[in-house]
């Protein structure tokens, strides 16, 4: 009876596993191209704001699998892009993620003017548009240096819930961080 007991919580924690981590996003594969595209499924509602594309340098990763994001954006990217993409400027900054949330400090005299880390480095919340795309983006790393093209999107739940994208590359602070859904990624 022991034996029969252990193997039924393995096979409930395999199957919490599975339902919570390790099954794709019910949303991949429904995503059409165009902006002002909505699409609609299973109570969410996408909104295309407009394409979205560039070259950027991966600062830091931040792989999410809970909360309602989670189902959308499995992982955020620091990203920069100008000086924000030379080494020789970003690994002279501390760089963090958590929460949703990219920070950034220099104990020391700046490499590059302060408002130049902040508008040239972001934090993006990435949808991937389909089950290879996602696959693509798993292999994504620290210091990678590639380019992302989609679109930047709004989305919104029956119950209220919504995330929208910054439109703007010269924001910062809360709302500055950019909601996308990438096609395709490609290694520069």
């Amino acid at each position: 009876m022991e034996r029969g007991f252990y193997l039924l919580m393995a096979l409930a924690i395999g199957y919490a596993a599975w339902v919570h981590w390790l099954r794709p996003s019910p949303h991949l594969d429904q995503w059409t191209t165009g902006a002002g595209t909505q699409v609609s499924a299973q109570g969410v509602q996408v909104k295309e704001l407009e394409a979205y594309s560039g070259e950027f340098r991966i600062l830091s990763r931040e792989d999410y699998s809970s909360g309602t994001e989670a189902q959308f954006s499995p992982v955020d990217f620091a990203v920069g892009w100008g000086d924000m993409a030379k080494p020789e400027v970003y690994s002279q900054i501390e760089i963090s993620q958590s929460n949703r949330w990219y920070r950034w400090h220099v104990d020391h005299a700046p490499p590059i003017p302060l408002r130049d880390i902040a508008t040239h480095s972001a934090n993006m919340h990435i949808i991937p548009a389909n089950a290879e795309v996602a696959k693509a983006l798993e292999k994504v790393k620290p210091d990678d240096m590639v380019y992302l093209q989609g679109a930047l999107v709004e989305i919104q739940l029956d119950n209220g819930w919504h995330w929208r994208s910054s439109l703007s590359r010269e924001d910062t602070g809360a709302g500055a961080c950019e909601l996308m859904r990438v096609d395709q990624v490609r290694w520069l």
